[in-house]
């Protein structure tokens, strides 16, 4: 860990900061003691109802756990992709202990701002590296898996056969939320048919209404949309539409509580915070690649679940989370694996 130095931005400064990207803590003030994280948007900002957001709630949560005096915590937004370096760059310069970029976007920089700086510490959500760099901690996730115990759902609960999946832009990532989703739907039910659309953005909610409004009019009557704010548009759409949804990254079931039956959760907040409980204590090890599974926790279904989605087919879900974490189902990650495993 690297020596730190006195803040010696002003509070005034600080404030200007504030009203520019959001400020995190209560206070501003640091210690040699206190260990220092920023966290980097992607694009879908810091309240995207989504794994912005979910990140930016486990540092806090973090911080008021452990103290302020151990903890501080801020974050600074990327309105384009072009604000990643900079971002990144005002963090280094502010001597931060550990920088958390949030999403596979930001991949590109993290990676060079590694390279550039050493002795920095980073960490990135969703993304690791053909050869990953010392400095840098990756946090995946069972995205697939995810996917599948919502699909499980839409499969028993749609009344057309007919279901969707709404994806922001293609990546790997998001490609892991589909197939899983309808490897999911097909093992509830080989009958349904599964619509797929990508919005080519995270960031348009009307665009992301009108596609759902347009599969809805198909006959859908679930939509999975693993799209940030785009992804919303779509929730609102299936209220307004009185068709079903599901949310994703986090229980997004307040977005609309009669119409979000479930959600595909993965626990950012979780992993995050405990990132920086291990560098806290002294065990944090640089340079590792986390895989949070659902074994351990770091994906599943929404607590809410149960408010909109009969208990057999719960007890249906169950029955598969035993079987993926006894390894008597593999759910596929990839489009090959899908036709594989449909086969």
């Amino acid at each position: 860990m690297k020596l730190k130095k006195l803040v010696a931005l002003s509070l005034t400064m600080i404030m200007s900061l504030g009203a520019l990207v959001g400020c995190s803590s209560k206070g501003n003030e640091s210690s040699d003691e206190q260990i220092r994280v920023g966290m980097i948007t992607d694009v879908g900002g810091v309240n995207d109802q989504s794994f912005n957001q979910t990140s930016w709630e486990g540092l806090q949560a973090v911080r008021d756990e452990l103290g302020e005096d151990k903890v501080y915590v801020n974050y600074l937004e990327s309105r384009q992709d072009a604000d990643y370096v900079p971002n990144i760059e005002q963090f280094v310069d502010d001597e931060y202990d550990l920088i958390i970029g949030i999403g596979y976007k930001l991949a590109d920089a993290i990676e060079s701002a590694a390279k550039d700086y050493p002795e920095q510490q980073f960490a990135i959500v969703d993304h690791s590296y053909e050869k990953q760099p010392e400095n840098v901690t990756s946090l995946l996730f069972e995205g697939n898996v995810a996917g599948y115990l919502v699909g499980l759902v839409a499969g028993q609960m749609t009344e057309t056969d007919k279901v969707a999946f709404i994806g922001g832009m293609e990546s790997v990532v998001l490609k892991e939320f589909e197939v899983g989703y309808k490897a999911g739907v097909k093992d509830a039910n080989p009958d349904a048919e599964v619509l797929v659309q990508y919005a080519n953005s995270f960031s348009d909610s009307a665009l992301g209404k009108s596609i759902a409004t347009s599969m809805f009019a198909k006959g859908v009557d679930v939509v999975f949309p693993c799209a940030g704010a785009a992804g919303n548009g779509a929730i609102e759409a299936a209220k307004e539409s009185d068709k079903m949804a599901i949310g994703v990254d986090k229980d997004q079931n307040d977005l609309a509580p009669d119409h979000v039956i479930t959600s595909a959760m993965k626990n950012v907040n979780i992993a995050v915070s405990d990132v920086v409980k291990a560098l806290v204590d002294g065990s944090y090890v640089p340079g590792e690649v986390k895989m949070n599974t659902l074994a351990t926790g770091g994906v599943g279904i929404a607590p809410t679940s149960e408010k909109n989605v009969p208990a057999d087919v719960l007890s249906f879900v169950e029955e598969k989370s035993q079987e993926i974490k006894d390894g008597k189902i593999k759910v596929p990650a990839t489009e090959e694996e899908y036709e594989a495993y449909i086969k």
